[in-house]
């Protein structure tokens, strides 16, 4: 991070991010980014992008014609996976709605999946993960002094998800990732690696009390392979216009939902790690990034983020009694939470890293087996692969 503090003229993004640069008109590389990409992506035609999402649908309904289920979404309570149910729901899909319980749901995140689960009449499966390994994995991270302790959940979600679609045959998984909301974040706020299982196998076997198995998460190798196999991840947020506030509006009048303080605050972990963790022991506070999005896409002025950034993210007495909550469920007293949490942080790098190395074998499959379909299946009148 630069010795001055400087902040972007455009977004509200900082020197907070040691990797933010600023241009002669004092923006940032960060929403200057975001510009450049979204000429390619989210301002591009609306017709154009509405053309795009009406071909996904209807590739996910005639391969799941005669299916109980045609697609999966992951529901956390959230409002980007709430509105994607409404969306299956609005165009026909036949999903399986899937929610990931680590152990850390908000009971407003159970009320509001609740509430979507009987507004959409869509089928639910809950996987419950074993809580006693989850927790050593996560106390692991902890004590590892990284910074993003979310990739065990980010990675075992996902690793989920993808059994539960082998185990019912379900080839697409609609995702609410988006470029609407989340293109600007630091790699330095985050480890961008979230799906290297030996940097996780590392981080457990220093730290950890037990023998990784029976996890199901989803490495580099094991990515590649499930799309070697079929199975597709499609982001159809970003070709539909997107108004946060409609959104929001129409979850509460359709459904009854429930707001969040803060983007992602649906789980209590979640919460606690950005809204204070981040905060105090790396000086990273997310709201910047998400706040930028909206003020990229006119939906929210700088002046009116910056008035936000004035308060907390929550109250400081949740604060304090999520920490006490977090430090309980994880066995340890205050007084050995504040000791850990005050030991030197470390990179995520420093542990090691490796699987994009070991899957060199299956990017050479994925290649010809792109050569093959172009060549032979697609003249043929096959469907035409895409790369997503």
């Amino acid at each position: 991070m630069s010795s001055e503090y400087k902040q972007c003229k455009r977004c509200v993004m900082d020197t907070t991010s040691i990797n933010i640069s600023f241009d002669s008109e004092g923006n940032c590389n960060y929403c200057s980014h975001f510009l450049r990409e979204a000429e390619k992506g989210i301002f591009r035609d609306k017709i154009f992008r509405y053309n795009i999402f009406k071909k996904d649908i209807e590739e996910i309904k005639r391969k799941g014609k005669n299916k109980k289920y045609d697609c999966i979404i992951g529901v956390s309570g959230g409002i980007d996976s709430s509105y994607m149910v409404l969306l299956a729901k609005d165009y026909g899909l036949k999903p399986l709605l899937v929610h990931f319980d680590n152990g850390w749901d908000d009971e407003l995140a159970v009320q509001n999946i609740n509430k979507l689960v009987k507004y959409s009449g869509f089928d639910l499966y809950t996987y419950v993960i074993n809580w006693e390994g989850f927790k050593d994995m996560q106390k692991s991270y902890f004590k590892a002094g990284v910074i993003d302790l979310e990739v065990p959940t980010d990675m075992f979600i996902f690793g989920a998800l993808f059994e539960i679609a082998k185990k019912h045959q379900i080839k697409y998984m609609i995702s609410g990732n988006n470029q609407w909301t989340e293109s600007i974040l630091p790699r330095d706020w985050i480890y961008s690696r979230k799906f290297d299982f030996v940097n996780m196998q590392n981080i457990y076997k220093k730290f950890g009390n037990g023998i990784l198995k029976n996890i199901p998460h989803l490495s580099i190798n094991r990515r590649l392979l499930n799309s070697l196999l079929g199975y597709k991840s499609i982001t159809i947020f970003e070709n539909l216009e997107f108004n946060n506030k409609e959104i929001k509006k129409r979850l509460i009048d359709e459904i009854g939902y429930s707001i969040y303080p803060c983007k992602h605050f649906e789980s209590i972990f979640t919460r606690f790690y950005q809204g204070y963790y981040l905060r105090k022991k790396f000086n990273v506070d997310k709201r910047k990034a998400h706040l930028s999005n909206l003020i990229m896409i006119n939906q929210l002025t700088r002046d009116e983020a910056l008035e936000e950034l004035k308060n907390e993210p929550y109250e400081i007495d949740r604060q304090e009694r999520d920490k006490e909550y977090v430090a309980k469920k994880w066995d340890y007293t205050i007084d050995e939470f504040n000791e850990i949490m005050n030991q030197p942080s470390v990179s995520h790098k420093f542990y090691g890293e490796g699987d994009e190395k070991a899957s060199w074998y299956l990017r050479l499959l994925k290649y010809f087996q792109l050569v093959y379909l172009y060549k032979f299946a697609y003249p043929l009148g096959l469907d035409k692969p895409e790369i997503r």
